[in-house]
Formats: C-alpha cells, sequence, structure tokens
C-alpha cells in the first residue's frame, strides 16, 4: 500500500546533510552553547546530607563545629596531670591517687577539667582501692583526642562542585551539617521515535521493533549524574512530533529525540528542530553516528541522534555527556585507555572517522585487540566490546599488527584475567564462558568467531589463548592434527576435545521445498546461506560440493555468509535463506528441520605456553570435571561428550 505524501513533507525531504569533522562539531557545538549561557553550572538545592551520595555540592561546605568538640580520651586508662607523673621509673614508681589525680577512663571518654594526659591500663598497676602505680612519666597530652583534632568549626570540609563520597557524608555529619546544597540533577528527556516500535513487553508482531535505545540512553545519563526523563513513543508524523518537543522542553533541561535524523521521507527531526528553534549542525563524518542533529530550542540543547543503537550510544556520549558534566561544574573525566596491538587488518573509509568496537585480551607479553562485530545495528557489538578504537577520517585503515590506542569499556585487571579464543564458533563456548564466569568471577572468555584456520593463525601470530577447530584433512580423513602440524609447525600445542558434534543442512520446519541433500542446492528455487572463508563448516561443504561434482557458481548465495552456526540458524529462520550448513543444536534453537551430513570432532587448541597458567586449568577443570557444564551441553542437543576434556595430540 503506497503512502500518501504532501507537498509540504517532499518539501522536506530535500535536505543534505553536513560532513563537518568530529573535532570541528564539538567545538562548534560547545562555543554555540556557551555563546548561549548553557554551559555554566545549573543551580543548587538542598537536601538531607545523609541522601547526598552522588551528588555535586553546589557551594563550599565548613563546619558547624569542631570534631571532637570536647577533649577526650584515645585509649582505655587513667586521665592525669602530666606534672604529677614527673620522676616515674621502673626503679622508682611513682603511685597517685585515685579520684584526685588519676581518673579511669574509657576510649571516647570525656577528660576531666584540668587533666591533660591518659596513661593507658597497661602500663598502669593498682596497688590498692584508691592508689595506682605508674613507671614511667606522661607527656603533654599523650593519647588524648584535643578539641578539633579532626575537624575544627569554619574548617573547609568539601570544595564546591565535588561528587560527594560516603566518608564525605561522614565528615559533614562530624561537622555538625545536616543539610547542604547541590547542583540540582538535570533532567534529560528522550524521545524515541518511530511508527514500527513498541513498548517492551508489547506483543511483538512482524514490522514491530521494540523499543530499548530509551532504557540505554537513560541509563548512561542516570549515570553521569542526570535524571533521566523517557518519553512515550512518538509515530513518524510531523506534527506529532513537534508538539511533543515542545512538551518536552517544558519537562526537561535537554531533550534529545531518537531516530528520524536521516534524510529519509519519515525523518522529520531536523525540520522541526528548524521550525521550533534553530539547528547548529545537521551530519557528522563519522561511522557510526553520522546523521547527527544539534540544535537549540526556546533556549535549551536539542539533540537529534540515529535509531541504530550502537549510533545512538556513540552519538550520546559524544555530544550528551560532557553537557552534562559542565551542568554539574565538572571536568568530564578522562577514560581509561591502554596501548594494543591489532590482532588483524581494519579497513575504513577514506574521509570519514570510524569507531570500531574490539575485544581485548593479554596474550603473552601483548594486549591484543580484535575488531568485531561493526554494524550500527549490532546492540550485542555493544555488550560484548572491551574497547573502542578509532580510524582517523585521513586513512583507509588500520594494518593488522599494529599498536593502537583503545578506549576501554571494562577495567583494565578484568582484561588481563581474560582467556582470548579466536576461533571456529559452537554453542558450548557461551555455556563454558558462563559456567567460568560463575565458578571464578574474576575470569572471563571472550570469544572472537573467525573461523579454524583464522583461529590457528591467530596461535600462530600469539594473538590469542586457545584456537577452537573442526577442520577435517580431505587426505587422512583426520580433524585438527594435520592443519596444526602444517600451520604451526614450530609450535607446542596441546590439543583438549571439547565435544564430538552433528553438523548438517537446516531446513525451514516441515521442509516446505523438500530439501533431500546437497544436489537440491542447485536448484533455482532454493538459497543457501553460507559461513565464512577458513571456517570449518565451509570446508566441509566444499569438500562434500567437491565429491558430488558440483560447482559453487552453481548454488544460489554461495557467496552470501554467516560468521556463526546460530547466524546461519538465524537467516534460515528468517526465510532469508532456505538452506544452510550449521551444528544440531542451533537448528534445535530456532526450532529447524535438520538433515545429518557428518559428525565431526570439535577440539581447543592450546599452546604450551599458556597450558599451565592458573586460568587456563581453571577452564579446564570445568571442561573435565564440571557437571553443570556437561548437563547444559547435553541439552542444546547434537553433542556427544565422550571425549570432552581428552588430550587428543601433544608435541
Amino acid at each position: 500500500m503506497e503512502t500518501f505524501v504532501t507537498k509540504e513533507q517532499k518539501k522536506r525531504r530535500q535536505i543534505y546533510l553536513d560532513n563537518l569533522p568530529l573535532a570541528d562539531a564539538l567545538k562548534f557545538w560547545e562555543e554555540k552553547l556557551r555563546g548561549n549561557g548553557l554551559l555554566i553550572p545549573l543551580k543548587g538545592e538542598d537536601i538531607p546530607v545523609w541522601s547526598s551520595q552522588g551528588r555535586v555540592t553546589a557551594e563550599a561546605v565548613s563546619a558547624n563545629i569542631s570534631s571532637p568538640f570536647y577533649h577526650c580520651a584515645a585509649m582505655d586508662g587513667y586521665a592525669v596531670k602530666f606534672v604529677d607523673t614527673f620522676g616515674a621509673s621502673e626503679t622508682l614508681p611513682k603511685i597517685l591517687q585515685t579520684g584526685k589525680q588519676a581518673v579511669a577512663v574509657d576510649t571516647g571518654d570525656p577528660i576531666p577539667d584540668g587533666f591533660n594526659a591518659v596513661i593507658m591500663i597497661e602500663n598502669v598497676n593498682r596497688v590498692s582501692e584508691d592508689e595506682i602505680e605508674i613507671i614511667k612519666p606522661a607527656t603533654p597530652w599523650q593519647h588524648v583526642r584535643t578539641i578539633g583534632e579532626d575537624i575544627v568549626a569554619t574548617e573547609l570540609i568539601l570544595p564546591e562542585n565535588h561528587r560527594i563520597r560516603p566518608v564525605d557524608i561522614g565528615a559533614m555529619l562530624a561537622g555538625g551539617i545536616t543539610k547542604i546544597s547541590v547542583r540540582r540533577r538535570p533532567k534529560i528527556v528522550i524521545i524515541p521515535t518511530g511508527t514500527e516500535l513498541i513498548e517492551p513487553g508489547t506483543k511483538l508482531e512482524r514490522g514491530g521493533i521494540i523499543e530499548y535505545n530509551s532504557s540505554i540512553l537513560g541509563g548512561m545519563a542516570e549515570e553521569w549524574g542526570a535524571e533521566a526523563v523517557r518519553w512515550a513513543i512518538v509515530r513518524d508524523d510531523y506534527e506529532l512530533l513537534k508538539a511533543n518537543i515542545q512538551k518536552a522542553l517544558d519537562a526537561g533541561d535537554m531533550v534529545v529525540v531518537n531516530a528520524g535524523s536521516s534524510a529519509g521521507s519519515e525523518d522529520f527531526t531536523v525540520h522541526a528542530i528548524k521550525e521550533l528553534g534553530e539547528v547548529f549542525v545537521h551530519g557528522i563524518n563519522i561511522k557510526p553516528g553520522k546523521p547527527v542533529i544539534l540544535g537549540m530550542i526556546k533556549g535549551k540543547p536539542v539533540v537529534g541522534i540515529p535509531g541504530y543503537p550502537v549510533s545512538a550510544v556513540l552519538t550520546f556520549k559524544l555530544f550528551v555527556k560532557p553537557i552534562i558534566y559542565k551542568w554539574h561544574g565538572m571536568s568530564e573525566p578522562a577514560a581509561e585507555r591502554l596501548k594494543a596491538r591489532l590482532s588483524r587488518q581494519v579497513s575504513s573509509h577514506l574521509g570519514q572517522e570510524e569507531f570500531v568496537r574490539v575485544k581485548l585480551g593479554s596474550v603473552g607479553d601483548n594486549i591484543i585487540a580484535t575488531p568485531i562485530q561493526r554494524g550500527a545495528g549490532a546492540l550485542m557489538s555493544l555488550v560484548r566490546a572491551d574497547g573502542i578504537i578509532r580510524v582517523p577520517a585521513a586513512s583507509e585503515g588500520i594494518a593488522g599488527g599494529t599498536e593502537i590506542d583503545v578506549e576501554l569499556l571494562r577495567p583494565r585487571d578484568e582484561i588481563v584475567n581474560t582467556i582470548v579464543c579466536i576461533g571456529s564458533h559452537d554453542n558450548t563456548l557461551d555455556i563454558l564462558s558462563n559456567i567460568l564466569k560463575k565458578r571464578y568471577p574474576h575470569l572471563s572468555l571472550s570469544s572472537a568467531h573467525v573461523g579454524s584456520m583464522g583461529g590457528l593463525i591467530a596461535l600462530r601470530r600469539n594473538e590469542a589463548h586457545i584456537a577452537g577447530t573442526h577442520l577435517l584433512d580431505e587426505d587422512t580423513g583426520e580433524y585438527n592434527v594435520p592443519f596444526l602440524k602444517r600451520l604451526l609447525p614450530e609450535k607446542k600445542i596441546v590439543l583438549i576435545n571439547l565435544v564430538y558434534r552433528e553438523q548438517g543442512l537446516l531446513i525451514h520446519r516441515g521442509n516446505p521445498k523438500g530439501i533431500k541433500d546437497f544436489k537440491d542446492l542447485t536448484r533455482k528455487d532454493i538459497t543457501f546461506i553460507n559461513r565464512q572463508n577458513g571456517s570449518g563448516t565451509r570446508l566441509l561443504l566444499d569438500k562434500n560440493l567437491k565429491d558430488l561434482k558440483i560447482e559453487s557458481h552453481d548454488i544460489n548465495g554461495y557467496g552470501h555468509e554467516e560468521y556463526t552456526h546460530m547466524g546461519v540458524a538465524a537467516a534460515v529462520k528468517s526465510g532469508a535463506a532456505d538452506a544452510g550448513l550449521a551444528i544440531l543444536s542451533a537448528a534445535r534453537a530456532l526450532g529447524l528441520h535438520f538433515i545429518t551430513v557428518a559428525k565431526e570432532r570439535y577440539d581447543i587448541a592450546i599452546p604450551k605456553e599458556f597450558y599451565n597458567l592458573p586460568m587456563m586449568q581453571s577452564l579446564l577443570s570445568i571442561i573435565r570435571n564440571d557437571e553443570e557444564f556437561k548437563k547444559a551441553v547435553a541439552a542444546l542437543g547434537g553433542y556427544d561428550a565422550t571425549d570432552m576434556g581428552k588430550v587428543m595430540y601433544e608435541n
């Protein structure tokens, strides 16, 4: 059904995105906001001290009283006048009258007027009911906490623009402060837009997309000290969007419109902002996240960010985070960074600055960065990423092996305690990763799926601790060992079996097109989904095609590749393909028909230099001994754990 488009809508389509470099856009954005008085700290509000953790002081905090506000005993013992103790020694002990010359005190008790020292109870010998004996003279104010020893009345406790910590709360209370002025938390209103969006928990139907970006962005804003206001979904309607932006301006300090920032027929954001206020920038030369809108309405910043989650997160961080910190009167904290070696080449478009997500791990003497999925819609790439690298606009990419600067997305110590697995994908690795984290919370397993050949090459380059592999040698019929000997002749390797598994053709449930074997893949009405070159599954496919004398160009979709078994299963399930070669557990996970092709051996190759590392032994203990792991693998279906953990080869 064709959508009716008005002349006004056609006019609005005629827009052109700017191509502003990121540095220029950030500078221009700051200048515009500063020029309009929008980067000054927000005014303060009074709140109780005990509920102030994490807030930012709006003015200096000074003590109302001293702490302690009286002289008190720092030890259990006797309060004395130090002059009365002169001459005491081991050979000539001195006797003091209790109640007159010595008064019993416990830690924290007030020191009686006229007394100015405390002798610890351990250094006192009680002679009688009314007398004690000491063998050492006291010094003035010995073991006494004097008035103001910790805090003196009027002393500065906290400066302005300080984020309050638990210890700060204690210091303020000790100084007699019960109420303070803190920066008002800025309200960031986030408006999700799109007719296709539905609320989480709503019944999902074809064409509907669950709206989750506002929750991600709201969580980020809360982390930075703002209050997130999540607006109801606004469908793609120009007047409706405009009305909601106007209402949102009254509800917050900044409005962020998510989606509708590009140049499509239903991308109305830029026009709405222009009509209501002013647009400073539309389009920044970055990937992902180019169609960003930076503007102002009624003296408040309004930002339009792309709808794809990776683009939304990146641009929200670039253009919203700095403002929130300035409203708190604070500098944006510098991201933790480290140097790493890039495991493989990253190609990029010349003239566009690109942000690439990477997995990190400490392998030998190097931190290795492995690029992961780069699509702007790949939310899980953000979940799995350990860091971000930037490819400069003046570059066409970064060569493998290059030392690069990485902005960390998780703590450095977690990266050091990560086992890096590069190679063939298997669903059991996800279970293994979860059990490892469950049994050993300080450890992680990081998997990058580049195929069996890619994994062995990563071991050769010292870029991984382990590699998953299931390579069948056509000449010998043996799995993995011939490839280790050929590709890693100088490297000492221990090859451990993880599972035997069933590979086969994944078909739509009920097999509506009657596919029986590889010969049917040559039919014109069949679309195939392949695994990437270098994967063991691809080698298995090519061997079968060769045996059957089938040419790859006769298969529709042979060049269309996925990097995981679940990716193949998803392509078949969605209807993007009629068939694909993958493991039985992937077929069962998505309810697909399965035609068995082969039972193969899936092993983990471990260089001997890493084999005895404590974290590797922890991983192996799970593979060999953990019943929960074995039961979870069996529940997937299509696996044989007979040799799980067994050494299949060692050189």
